[in-house]
């Protein structure tokens, strides 16, 4: 097949582009670069499958394919804080068209949502049928509320137009190819260790969130796209659930080097827990994660070192 992939230089779209041209399809590569690195698939640039195109999805945008993947979107807080205005355009403009474009030559869209979706949430795990509680007018509701309406958009052609759609909701995910910068708790834990800086727990450290190796991901996505029992939504991420101390500690034990824990306040928002209700995504598509944390870890801590 021909797939479009938008978000392509980015670390997740980067590995699902790498996926999809070793199971033999054509792959269309769209980007702005705002947060998406060309490094990430200059392995990919001289590929005679792979077509990277430079360009932002908040504008139209034409080709003849017959599946899309919608990842553009700054993932991380300060990278979707930094113009948030532009962070909701690009989820809803995105969203809108990607789905036009499915719309027009009937391809298969997929797109990826949140577990951002359910905000801070009063339930725990979180299942797909939870609505959320989140603060539709804070800092981190231009990622919020801009990728729940991305997914109103997605149901509503599918209802009205017939579209093909898939929906996923990714929990926390890392990996090679994570951005240095991101701001994200794996990154900064890794960086500020090889650096032999202090590591920074926000609050008192027993926060939880659940890690998801890239890999086992990128296999959630492709048998998303391969079913046919739903269009979804359906969590995808790791259901083992770990505090930011414990993560801090892993971190340290596998860099090594003399770097202590410090506390800082926490920022507004923040969710507490944070955990996926996998039950779907092993009924439907057989899938759960293989990559135990600390052997992703130390493949992901392998990769920074090349980067510090």
């Amino acid at each position: 097949m021909r797939i479009l992939v938008t978000g392509g230089a980015g670390f997740l779209g980067s590995h699902l582009c790498d996926r999809l041209l070793k199971d033999g399809h054509e792959v269309v590569c769209l980007d702005n670069l705002f947060t998406g690195r060309k490094t990430n698939i200059a392995h990919l640039l001289a590929h005679p499958a792979f077509e990277f195109v430079r360009h932002d999805v908040i504008d139209p945008f034409k080709f003849e394919v017959e599946q899309i993947y919608n990842l553009a979107c700054p993932a991380s807080p300060p990278h979707y804080q930094f113009n948030p205005i532009k962070t909701t355009k690009t989820s809803v403009m995105g969203a809108i068209n990607c789905l036009g474009l499915a719309k027009r030559v009937k391809a298969r869209v997929f797109q990826a949502s949140t577990s951002e979706v359910y905000g801070d949430p009063a339930v725990h795990p979180q299942p797909e049928s939870y609505w959320g509680n989140v603060n539709p007018i804070g800092r981190r509701s231009c990622y919020d509320e801009g990728k729940r309406c991305a997914e109103t958009l997605f149901f509503d052609y599918h209802r009205e137009n017939k579209v093909d759609i898939r929906v996923v909701r990714i929990f926390n995910t890392y990996g090679p190819r994570m951005h240095p910068n991101d701001g994200r708790v794996v990154s900064n834990f890794i960086m500020q260790a090889l650096k032999g800086e202090d590591l920074t727990v926000y609050g008192d450290g027993l926060q939880t969130r659940s890690f998801c190796y890239v890999d086992d991901l990128i296999e959630g996505f492709v048998r998303m796209m391969h079913q046919t029992a739903t269009v979804g939504p359906i969590n995808l991420g790791n259901p083992g659930e770990f505090t930011m101390l414990q993560l801090a500690e892993l971190t340290l034990r596998l860099v090594g080097g003399k770097s202590r824990i410090v506390h800082k306040p926490l920022p507004a928002d923040d969710p507490k827990q944070r955990r996926p209700d996998i039950t779907l995504a092993r009924n439907i598509m057989q899938w759960e994660p293989a990559v135990p944390l600390e052997a992703g870890l130390q493949r992901t801590i392998d990769y920074f070192k090349t980067q510090v």
